[in-house]
């Protein structure tokens, strides 16, 4: 492997600490103009944390080194979270974040390739996992020795097209595939239906031919753990299940579906961060 493509060493910051800031850049960018996908972003920050800061292997300098890990942000409408973890691993400046939003700016309600280190431009649901399974077939195709993580939501899997993305993964053995299921139970339109008994959803991806696990996807060890890992089985798709709260870490919207979308007031944003600053406190 290219002795520049590494593994981010947190520093004198914890995963923790990474995680508290990117939430803050989240609330930040809702209280702009434009307001942003609120609880989904922060469902996701200790997912990206773990994965940027600790698993995937990049090189902020050539952010399309060849051999790089991928990862695709499937459910778009996070890109808050997103643009907030690479500006925190050195791809873009933090002061960029302001821009959110605005005329002229990259940054735009879902991310688009004019952003360093994004890969393919995602919002419309249900792609992610075909666009995974491509870059990993490709890799195969070139030697190379690169990954693939595909974040994807749990309401998005209604769509039929996750389904036969993973069924064709499985059939490809593609064990450099790996999804990941931010799991909040929410959606725009309510709770995320049904899928049956616990563990249905588990169950589901295993008879699709994938190796599965699930985790508490707000414990950053148990993510770090699971994911330094992958592939858990040689020739099969790896899917990692994280159980998240939609909203977390803010308590006033935490696990409520009007959480999903906020421009937030200048009281609402005080209000907000202040709910952030209490929450940090507990976690000390």
């Amino acid at each position: 492997m290219n002795a520049t493509l590494t593994r981010a060493d947190p520093g004198a910051s914890s995963l923790r600490e990474i995680a508290d800031r990117l939430r803050g850049r989240i609330i930040d960018m809702c209280g702009g103009d434009e307001g942003g996908h609120l609880g989904g972003s922060l469902s996701v920050v200790d997912i990206l944390s773990v994965l940027y800061f600790g698993v995937l292997r990049l090189d902020t300098q050539d952010a399309g080194h060849p051999d790089r890990d991928i990862f695709l942000l499937s459910k778009g409408h996070a890109a808050l979270a997103l643009y907030a973890v690479l500006a925190e691993r050195g791809f873009l400046p933090a002061e960029e974040l302001d821009s959110f939003g605005a005329t002229g700016s990259r940054l735009a309600g879902h991310p688009m390739r004019a952003v360093p280190g994004v890969e393919m431009p995602t919002g419309s649901l249900g792609h992610g996992l075909a666009l995974g399974l491509g870059f990993a077939l490709a890799a195969r195709l070139g030697g190379q020795p690169r990954r693939v993580f595909v974040l994807t939501g749990d309401g998005e899997l209604q769509e039929g097209s996750c389904w036969e993305a993973a069924g064709c993964a499985a059939a490809q053995r593609s064990d450099a595939l790996t999804a990941i299921v931010d799991a909040n139970g929410l959606q725009l339109g309510g709770r995320v239906a049904d899928l049956g008994a616990p563990g249905a959803l588990a169950d589901r991806w295993s008879a699709f031919g994938w190796s599965v696990r699930e985790c508490d996807g707000h414990d950053q060890a148990a993510l770090a753990d699971a994911l330094a890992g992958v592939p858990w089985q040689p020739g099969r798709p790896s899917v990692l299940i994280a159980h998240t709260q939609k909203g977390y870490g803010v308590g006033f919207i935490a696990g409520q579906v009007a959480s999903h979308y906020a421009t937030l007031s200048e009281r609402q944003h005080g209000r907000a961060r202040a709910a952030l600053a209490a929450h940090i406190r507990r976690q000390s």
